[in-house]
C-alpha cells in the first residue's frame, strides 16, 4: 500500500546512494532500506506510536532501530549535509552562507515511559514545561544545525551550544548572525566570540504601534520552525532522549530538501558532496 508519505522514485534515486552500504561478509541484507526510510517519514507526518506502525513497513524495532543508528553515528546529518549543499548550490549560492539566523522553539513534553530518558525543563516565559529545540538557518531558511536541550535553558546559554567549533569549521565564512533580543548582551557576545569571527546583530521590533509585525531576517527562522512543527510527531515532544528529537528534526529537513530537489537532476551534485563529507 502506498502512502502520501512514501517517496517518489526520483527522490529515492536521489537519497539512495547516501544511505550506508551493506558491511562485507556474512548474509545478504533482507531489509529494504527505502521501507524503513519510509516507515520513519510515516512515523514523522503522522505522528502515531511506534506500535502502531503499518504491517507493510518492516518491523517496528528496525525502522526503529535505523533512527537510533543513523542519528548515533552521524549518517543523518551527512545525508541533510549533501542534500543541503546541493540544493544551496541550484540556488547559485555559496556552499557556506556569510549570513544566519538563530532562533529557539519552546515545546511541551508528551507523558513519558520508562527511566533514563533525557531531563526537561520549565520555560518560565512561554510557561512551557518541555524541551527546547535551538536552531540555526540561512537566508533561505534551511537548517544549518539543531541542538535539543530542556527549555529551562536560557536563549543567551543555548547559543553557545549551536554556534560551536562543529559549526565554525562545517560553515567558514559565517560572518553574521541575526537573532532577536533574548539573545542580546555580553554573555552571549564573549560565548559567541570564543568560537569564531561572527557578529551579532539583534533584530528589535519596531517601537511603534503594538500588534504583529514581520521583522527583517526573523520571519524566515520562524518560517523555519513552523515547517517542522507542521509534522505531528513534532508538535509536542514524544522522544525520551534529546538526540532522538535532533534525528527526528534533522529528517524533517531533509526531507524539505529532498523534495525541493525531485524536480531536478543533481543526483551528481548530491553524491559529490557527500564523496567530500567522508
Amino acid at each position: 500500500m502506498r502512502y502520501p508519505s512514501d517517496l517518489t522514485d526520483g527522490e529515492w534515486a536521489l537519497i539512495c546512494p547516501l544511505l550506508p552500504a551493506a558491511r562485507r561478509g556474512g548474509r545478504r541484507r533482507s531489509v529494504d532500506l527505502r521501507r524503513v526510510l519510509e516507515g520513519l517519514l510515516y512515523v514523522l507526518e503522522t505522528g502515531c506510536q511506534w506500535r502502531h506502525l503499518p504491517k507493510d513497513f518492516p518491523p517496528r524495532s528496525t525502522v526503529w532501530g535505523c533512527l537510533d543508528l543513523w542519528g548515533y553515528d552521524g549518517t543523518l546529518a551527512r545525508i541533510h549535509e549533501a542534500l543541503y549543499l546541493a540544493l544551496h548550490e541550484a540556488a547559485g549560492r555559496e556552499a557556506s552562507p556569510s549570513a544566519t539566523i538563530l532562533d529557539s522553539q519552546s515545546v511541551k513534553s508528551a507523558e513519558k515511559w520508562g527511566l533514563g530518558g533525557d531531563p526537561v525543563g520549565y520555560d518560565a516565559g512561554k510557561k512551557t514545561q518541555g524541551i527546547e529545540r535551538h536552531i540555526l538557518v540561512d537566508t533561505l531558511g534551511l537548517m544549518l544545525w539543531i541542538v535539543v536541550h530542556p527549555a529551562s535553558v536560557q536563549d543567551r546559554d543555548g547559543a553557545a551550544l549551536v554556534l560551536n567549533r562543529w559549526t565554525r569549521r562545517r560553515f567558514p565564512f559565517i560572518k553574521t548572525v541575526f537573532a532577536d533580543q533574548g539573545y542580546q548582551g555580553p554573555k552571549a557576545e564573549a560565548a559567541i566570540a570564543r568560537i569564531g569571527d561572527w557578529k551579532l546583530e539583534i533584530v528589535r521590533p519596531d517601537p511603534g504601534p503594538k500588534g504583529f509585525a514581520l521583522l527583517p531576517k526573523r520571519w524566515i527562522v520562524e518560517r523555519t520552525l513552523s515547517w517542522i512543527r507542521r509534522n505531528r510527531r513534532l508538535a509536542n515532544d514524544l522522544e525520551n532522549l534529546a538526540r532522538m528529537a535532533e534525528a527526528f528534526v534533522i529528517l524533517t529537513m531533509s526531507k524539505i530538501t529532498l523534495r525541493r530537489l525531485k524536480n531536478h537532476d543533481f543526483t551528481g551534485q548530491v553524491l559529490t558532496n557527500m564523496d567530500g563529507l567522508k
